[in-house]
């Protein structure tokens, strides 16, 4: 989500983000606490567009922004939050939407701050859920259907993962449903990548015939590190019309090395 944003939003992202994590360091309470607060906030900014302009003008003195922060939300968020609030409105975002967007990205890197050690599980999770949710169109269309509540379709998503999934992904899973991307697996895959960023990681997608066994993941990921230059978190999908081989997709990159793609390689050749 970070290349979404150009310019002074950009600037002011990274800013935040480092703000975020001196905040919540060393507290996974708090940092789930900062990052429902978070959310909450780029929620309303989304529904109160004279609220989001406000806050967003640069014609306006950061003071007065900050000023009407500490009166609008005062005593209903944390004392965490509401610092990242006052410090997220004094500084200047190319596009008013830019500023609510970005509380949803600092929110999702609180969470993925609050899973500590355990952050790699949570992007596998992540990445499974998406998949079920692909793969499985009865929730799909429980999911996405207008006709349920927020409330009814979080209510459904914690059923299925409760005592399954760490509290920071169904708190994602969650979140997913009213952010402010188009369906719930464009959301969870914009998530896993935030999570992948918050661990100066990149993510790859990995088309197999059948699942690899753990050695040669982790050769594979040796190998996409030693390309790339930063580790790479692997996203495994056993897809039986690869026929062989491996398929991995990692940014705009695609390396394919499937029995599949090469016959159609050959095939595109013959019909040329």
């Amino acid at each position: 989500m970070t290349s979404d944003f150009r310019g002074a939003s950009a600037d002011a992202v990274a800013t935040l983000t480092g703000e975020l994590e001196t905040t919540v360091s060393g507290s996974p309470e708090v940092a789930a606490q900062v990052s429902g607060d978070l959310f909450s906030v780029a929620t309303t900014l989304r529904g109160e567009a004279t609220l989001r302009r406000f806050v967003t003008d640069a014609s306006v003195a950061p003071q007065a922004r900050q000023g009407l922060v500490d009166q609008v939300l005062g005593g209903k968020v944390s004392e965490q939050a509401l610092g990242l609030l006052r410090s997220a409105v004094s500084r200047r975002w190319v596009k008013t939407r830019d500023l609510a967007d970005a509380l949803e990205h600092l929110s999702v890197v609180a969470l993925v701050i609050s899973a500590g050690d355990q952050a790699s599980r949570l992007a596998d999770e992540l990445f499974e859920f998406a998949q079920a949710v692909k793969e499985n169109p009865s929730l799909r269309d429980a999911l996405s259907d207008p006709a349920r509540s927020h409330h009814d379709k979080a209510r459904l998503v914690d059923d299925l993962l409760a005592g399954k999934a760490l509290p920071a992904t169904s708190s994602l899973v969650v979140q997913a449903l009213g952010g402010s991307h188009r369906t719930v697996g464009v959301a969870l895959a914009e998530y896993q990548k935030v999570a992948a960023e918050a661990q100066h990681q990149g993510v790859a997608t990995v088309r197999v015939a059948h699942d690899l066994p753990e050695h040669e993941r982790t050769r594979l990921a040796g190998a996409l590190e030693r390309q790339y230059g930063r580790p790479v978190h692997l996203n495994v999908v056993v897809d039986p019309s690869v026929l062989g081989g491996v398929r991995v997709e990692i940014g705009d990159d695609v390396i394919d090395g499937t029995i599949s793609g090469r016959l159609e390689d050959a095939r595109r050749r013959l019909v040329g």
